[in-house]
């Protein structure tokens, strides 16, 4: 436990998300987050896309310079992509941000919720066309925008 409370995330300015393909079968989900469990890794945020023969995991961990060697060492195939994160505190906030993106013309390929962050707070994770203008936009309108560091314990 010792190693958790000394690692630091190395990707200060962007919320990394893993996108794990599988096979779409019962329990690859429960080998991914075991898998990550097992090595203090925490999933954060979570959401899945399945077809009939193949699921992708969208995940945001705590540590992902952690979870990238261990997913591939497993043999879980992977990309890696930057998203941007939002905090909100109430779910009335969500027409804030998604005000915020239209004024600024910013089309959302697609958003989910966190699942827990640390001190109990709630979140967004928003793939955007353009993540570093959505950034500057969404803090102008006194959004908080989330780091890596952020999310780390």
């Amino acid at each position: 436990m010792a190693q958790t409370l000394t690692r630091k995330s190395s990707h200060s300015g962007v919320v990394k998300q893993f996108s794990v393909f599988a096979e779409n079968k019962v329990g690859r989900l429960h080998d991914v987050v075991s898998l990550l469990a097992g090595k203090d890794v925490h999933v954060l945020a979570l959401c899945l896309v399945d077809t009939t023969d193949s699921t992708i995991i969208r995940l945001v961990v705590d540590y992902p310079e952690a979870a990238a060697p261990l997913l591939a060492e497993h043999g879980f195939s992977h990309s890696l992509a930057e998203v941007l994160a939002v905090e909100i505190d109430t779910e009335a906030r969500l027409r804030f941000v998604t005000a915020a993106l239209v004024q600024a013309e910013i089309n959302i390929h697609y958003i989910y919720p966190f699942l827990m962050r640390p001190n109990g707070k709630t979140g967004l994770v928003l793939r955007l066309e353009d993540a570093e203008l959505a950034a500057e936009v969404l803090k102008r309108n006194q959004i908080t925008v989330l780091t890596q560091n952020d999310l780390a314990r």
